[in-house]
């Protein structure tokens, strides 16, 4: 029949489309929905506003939810209404409705499905995400703001909010370090594979002699937590250091020490902040990061429990990177983990993330 290969078509989709509908489960939706609008309609809604905003997210998010399910139903049966009629008759301008509709039916479903995956627990969280240029100096602090620049345009392409936390400038250029907030649903869920070891192989633009060189950058995400009663820090275990800002900022900048440092004396962990414009702001934002970097901690610590259980346990170390980037000889950019690859350098660097992004969700929770 006329139409036989789109009904293969559809019916190829109905795997992921059930998983959809699994996932976004929309009675429980439904019951959740209800409750807190029964919070919100409260006469005291409004008396704590930083909670009210949470609950109006909340139902925000909820109802998105559900518009996606209500999209693909919608969709998949005005394309089975097509089906049905041109099976009675040869309507060429009802047969490219029909194409037209299924490739827009496929590409949400497709774009649907991954989503779907980012179900664990600080995956729909605004994320923290800090580069470290590694050893090599100019090189690699040049290629710690390649990745700041990468990373802002792949926000930008995406519909993320980025705002700079905490930023280390490089000695002649670039940046030793740099703290960003990639904020906007799921930004963790997109961000976390990212974390781990990225080696840049190109001529150098700083060697005289034109020669090749090789430089490595560590990137490492975190979820923002705004609160988490798991992650009780206790006064006795945290020291707190003030220093003079450096780097971009206002008036405050080197004349007074409102930056902030916290040391997690048992884990060792580090975090700063000089971006706000008072020492009580960075302390509260440094205290954001700590939680979030505990918050981490504590889900690498289980993860890797579950995988020794598994005798599958791989350690992120400064040799084992997780993508290469390689300007010369060749064009290519490489994922380790997944074995995609994509020759577009310049489409990469300019933000183009989520072909590396959608391989590597879409093998862990295979492997999961």
């Amino acid at each position: 029949m006329i139409v036989d290969k789109q009904r293969q078509a559809l019916l190829g989709l109905d795997d992921k489309i059930e998983v959809i509908f699994k996932c976004i489960n929309k009675d429980e939706i439904n019951k959740e929905l209800e409750a807190l609008k029964a919070v919100q309609e409260a006469p005291s809604f409004w008396e704590d506003l930083e909670n009210a905003q949470k609950v109006n997210r909340k139902i925000k998010h909820l109802e998105n939810k559900l518009a996606i399910i209500k999209n693909i139903a919608d969709k998949k049966q005005y394309v089975l209404e097509l089906l049905d009629l041109l099976d009675t008759t040869d309507d060429q301008d009802m047969l490219l409705e029909l194409d037209a509709e299924l490739d827009g039916l496929s590409k949400f479903v497709e774009n649907t499905f991954l989503t779907t995956l980012l179900s664990e627990k600080y995956d729909e969280n605004n994320a923290i995400l800090t580069i470290h240029s590694g050893a090599g100096g100019t090189e690699s602090q040049d290629w710690a703001n390649m990745l700041y620049r990468m990373y802002s345009r792949f926000a930008e392409r995406n519909g993320f909010g980025v705002k700079v936390m905490d930023i280390q400038e490089g000695d002649v250029v670039g940046l030793k370090s740099i703290t960003l907030l990639v904020s906007g649903e799921n930004a963790y869920g997109y961000l976390k594979c990212e974390k781990g070891v990225h080696r840049l192989v190109r001529i150098s633009p700083f060697d005289s002699n034109a020669r090749r060189h090789t430089s490595f950058a560590s990137v490492d995400v975190m979820p923002e937590i705004e609160d988490d009663g798991d992650i009780v820090i206790d006064d006795k275990d945290i020291k707190i250091d003030t220093y003079r800002s450096s780097g971009a900022g206002g008036q405050n900048v080197n004349k007074t020490e409102s930056a902030i440092r916290i040391t997690h004396l048992p884990t060792g962990i580090v975090v700063n902040c000089q971006i706000e414009r008072s020492q009580m702001q960075n302390k509260a934002t440094a205290f954001q990061m700590l939680r979030a970097k505990l918050a981490a901690l504590k889900a690498e610590q289980e993860e890797a429990q579950r995988k020794e259980i598994q005798g599958a346990l791989k350690k992120i170390e400064w040799g084992s990177q997780i993508r290469s980037y390689v300007f010369c000889p060749y064009t290519l950019v490489k994922d380790h983990r997944t074995d995609f690859e994509t020759a577009n350098i310049n489409a990469v660097m300019d933000g183009d993330l989520l072909d590396f992004i959608n391989s590597y969700l879409t093998l862990k929770n295979m492997n999961s």
